[in-house]
């Protein structure tokens, strides 16, 4: 996995890109996750996809947002951490002014920090 900013995943990029980043963001993340442990399948497109064509649905987000936090909650237990991701508390700050993206990305770092190896290195899981 890739470690990133979170302010910067969060406010700088979407807002250079007009909002772009944020599908950038989150096709990434499901992508690194797959790749993080083979053992669990992890979609990598559907959930940008359900973003891009069932946003105005309201509902396909925020259980897309949902499961995106319980995949990060699984990749952190994978790594052998506590499981701190709150899929609840992601998904209700996506509602505050896209928040649950800073949210996400902090708890996405703390697995990346966990191994400290850079990106594309294969490592061993500890679960």
């Amino acid at each position: 996995m890739k470690q990133r900013h979170p302010v910067a995943a969060w406010l700088l990029w979407p807002t250079i890109t007009l909002g772009i980043y944020h599908l950038v963001w989150y096709y990434k993340i499901h992508k690194e996750m797959a790749e993080f442990d083979r053992r669990r399948a992890v979609p990598v497109a559907g959930p940008m996809l359900v973003l891009l064509f069932l946003g105005w649905t309201v509902v396909a987000p925020m259980v897309s947002y949902y499961n995106c936090g319980n995949r990060i909650r699984n990749a952190q237990r994978a790594a052998g951490l506590p499981a701190t991701c709150s899929p609840a508390a992601g998904m209700l700050l996506m509602l505050v002014c896209g928040v649950g993206i800073l949210y996400y990305q902090v708890e996405l770092n703390k697995v990346v920090a966990a191994y400290g190896a850079p990106a594309g290195q294969q490592i061993q899981l500890r679960v």
